[in-house]
């Protein structure tokens, strides 16, 4: 029994001549553990990117070749689930690490822009008055500050494309699918 399609769901269409060409022909496994056709996926990803931020996605798949196998709707969409699942927890991981590596920026940006603010102000103190002081301790100083550069570019800019690819790729885990035949 398929779920039913949520009202106004964006429909994603796919057109195939046969059932296997929506799966990986690399990877060995059988259909029910077998990734997605890369083609394919990107086809899905761009369709989906397309389409209004919250609007639910359905999966229709048109083959145009020989009859499928009776179960294959329930194996592909397993398989569009678990694939979508797994690439969500892959962003997940990635955006982790990528805060993982801001945290150690931001100790270490942290670490040297005080290393760097104490130098200057040593130097204000000794060079008190002179041109080339004034010079040496400005430019310490910005060099403190851009070392700052990395860790406020991962927590300002670097987190929100994985967050919404995580997003979209829940969305994209959780659509309905369907298999229309001829």
């Amino acid at each position: 029994m398929s779920d039913p399609l949520p009202p106004g769901a964006v429909l994603i269409e796919v057109e195939a001549t046969e059932f296997r060409q929506l799966f990986d022909p690399l990877d060995p496994a059988p259909y029910e553990e077998r990734d997605l056709d890369p083609k394919a996926v990107d086809f899905i990803v761009d369709w989906s990117k397309e389409s209004p931020r919250d609007a639910p996605f359905a999966l229709l798949v048109h083959l145009d070749g020989p009859a499928t196998p009776p179960d294959s709707e329930a194996m592909l969409s397993h398989a569009v689930h678990e694939f979508f699942s797994q690439r969500s927890q892959a962003y997940r991981r990635k955006l982790d690490a990528l805060f993982r590596r801001g945290r150690i920026s931001l100790v270490i940006g942290l670490s040297f822009l005080a290393l760097t603010v104490a130098i200057s102000d040593l130097l204000a103190l000794k060079l008190r008055g002179s041109q080339l002081g004034d010079i040496l301790r400005q430019g310490i100083a910005i060099v403190g500050w851009v070392a700052m550069w990395r860790p406020l570019e991962v927590f300002l800019y670097d987190w929100w494309p994985i967050k919404a690819e995580i997003k979209l790729s829940d969305r994209l885990a959780r659509m309905p699918v369907r298999i229309k035949q001829g």
